[in-house]
Order: structure tokens, then C-alpha cells, then sequence
């Protein structure tokens, strides 16, 4: 039996779990532990561009906050800006424009980032299918489906029902 570690979980890829013979198994090992480890990276890809995006939401959401209160106060009142980890004195009316150019920027940068999610998640989609890959706790409907339009493809890990199990 072999095993490799993922994700902090053991993956079983038993001959009797993707029913190959053991001879064909040995020769297949290699490539299936390159397919989930490739897989699991796109994966892990993927998820630190969703906690980036989140993280840069919530500084929008910071620097709004931030420009509401500054738009009622007296543009001449002085306010501490933090620059590269040092306070700054300044005013509001020299604040407040930077404050809003860099709301903006950051929101261009979201926009890019759920772009690159987008494909990303259309890459893993892609790569699910030609490898008829399955996660653990995917129900029978989703099994199906996978075999049933994997069963017509041109993928040599994918026929005749053969693919991999990630946790």
C-alpha cells in the first residue's frame, strides 16, 4: 500500500481503492502522487488569493470608514497618518486625498485578485477532470458525474473509472 501525506492527512492509494493490478499500480504510484501534489498546490494557491482578497476588503472597508469621518472635520485640523511604521503629523486636507487614491488602488488590486481566483478555479476544474479527481466527502452524485464524463475522454489516469482520491 501507498500512502503520501497531504494536507496533514494520510492519502490512501491502495491497488484495491483505484483497482489496478498491483504490477500496474507500481508503475502509476509515482504519477499520482505528482497529480494530488500538483493539485493540492493550485488548491493552495487559490485559497491564499481568497484570504488576500478578504484581507484587502476589509482595509477598504478601514479606509472608508476613515474618509467619512475626515470629510466633517475642519480641513485645517492637524491628524497622524502612520507611513511605513512611523506617525506622521499632517492635515486633513493633505490626508484625505491620499487616503481615498489608495482606497482606490487597493480596490483595483481585489478586482485583479477575484480575476485570477476565476481562472484559477477554472485551471482546478479543468484539472479535476482530466484526472478524475474526487475530495473526500463528495457525495455519489458527484462520483458519478466525474466517471461518467471522464469515461469519454482521452486521459490515460482517467479510464476505465480509475482516478484519485485527495483529502
Amino acid at each position: 500500500m501507498l500512502s503520501a501525506l497531504v494536507k496533514g492527512r494520510w492519502t490512501d492509494f491502495s491497488p484495491s481503492r483505484l483497482r489496478f493490478k498491483p504490477a500496474t499500480f507500481r508503475l502509476l504510484a509515482p504519477m499520482l502522487l505528482t497529480v494530488v501534489a500538483a493539485f493540492q498546490r493550485m488548491r493552495t494557491e487559490q485559497r491564499s488569493m481568497a484570504s488576500k482578497a478578504a484581507e484587502l476588503e476589509m482595509e477598504i472597508n478601514e479606509h472608508s470608514l476613515v474618509i467619512e469621518t475626515l470629510k466633517d472635520v475642519d480641513p485645517t485640523r492637524k491628524c497622524f497618518r502612520l507611513v511605513g511604521g512611523v506617525l506622521v503629523e499632517r492635515t486633513v486636507k493633505e490626508v484625505l486625498p491620499a487616503l481615498e487614491s489608495n482606497k482606490e488602488q487597493i480596490s483595483k488590486i481585489v478586482e485583479s485578485l477575484n480575476t485570477q481566483m476565476q481562472s484559477k478555479g477554472r485551471e482546478l476544474t479543468e484539472y479535476r477532470e482530466k484526472y478524475n479527481i474526487r475530495l473526500v466527502g463528495e457525495g455519489e452524485e458527484g462520483r458519478g458525474k466525474s466517471a461518467a464524463s471522464s469515461n469519454g475522454g482521452e486521459g490515460s489516469a482517467s479510464k476505465g473509472g480509475a482516478g484519485v482520491l485527495v483529502s
